[in-house]
């Protein structure tokens, strides 16, 4: 029997900035459904970037996702009774949803700060390769490459 075949959902550009990446971040950023908070911050953050940075938001975003995203990531494989740490390279789309999960944590855990300046001072540091969030990429690439003798279990 096969596995049933696994469609790729179609992505609406979002309104203001006609981009599919900031769309999907707005929707992972959201909680509890309330769409319209989650784009009120992202679009308060971008503004922000735009003041400080002086540059293209939108450019500055996709670029912060590109420096956060992971190449490699481990995974764990049950081989004859022990279980091994084998790195694998990341797919593309799930490179996307880890590299905003990251930014989107590292913002959530600092304090005392609206949601939109903390988002936007993340984005930057993660523009400048700086910050929790790229921290958390070479973390799990150190770790990729640790185990890197556990290739060979990879399928």
């Amino acid at each position: 029997m096969r596995k049933q075949k696994k469609f790729k959902k179609e992505h609406n550009p979002d309104f203001q900035y006609n981009s599919v990446a900031l769309s999907r971040f707005v929707n992972y950023l959201m909680e509890r459904g309330k769409k319209s908070v989650a784009e009120k911050v992202i679009y308060e953050s971008l503004e922000n970037i735009k003041k400080e940075t002086k540059e293209d938001p939108l450019a500055v975003f996709e670029k912060a996702i590109a420096n956060a995203s992971p190449t490699l990531e481990v995974v764990s494989k049950r081989v004859g009774g022990a279980n091994y740490q084998v790195p694998r390279e990341v797919r593309p789309e799930r490179k996307f949803f880890l590299a905003c999960n990251w930014i989107i944590n590292a913002a959530k855990s600092k304090k005392g700060k609206p949601m939109a300046k903390k988002l936007s001072e993340e984005l930057i540091l993660a523009f400048k390769n700086e910050g929790a969030a790229i921290k958390k990429k070479q973390d799990t690439h150190r770790m990729a490459e640790a185990n890197r003798a556990f290739a060979h279990f990879a399928r």
